[in-house]
């Protein structure tokens, strides 16, 4: 990818996003990691490229990449959503 997401687009990732909620790795395009769909994981941040770190219940610490990878927010309180990373 060659284009950083605009501030507007990194604050809404972040609303989508926030600390501590549920996520589900839909696909990542990193042939070197060990996450695989359906992992889980915890949000810690999103930075300011819209990458969003999360701690993976697998003990990985990677962050899925604005416009690279795809993430769900995992199912609580009855709510599931996917979205793009990128979208």
């Amino acid at each position: 990818m060659n284009k950083f997401p605009s501030k507007e687009t990194v604050e809404r990732l972040r609303e989508q996003y926030p600390h501590e909620c549920r996520v589900e790795l839909v696909q990542m395009n990193d042939p070197y990691s060990r996450l695989k769909p359906g992992d889980k994981g915890t949000v810690d941040f999103v930075d300011d490229t819209g990458t969003i770190f999360c701690s993976w219940d697998c003990g990985s610490t990677l962050g899925a990449v604005y416009g690279e990878d795809i993430l769900r927010r995992a199912i609580t309180d009855s709510v599931e959503k996917e979205v793009i990373v990128g979208d």
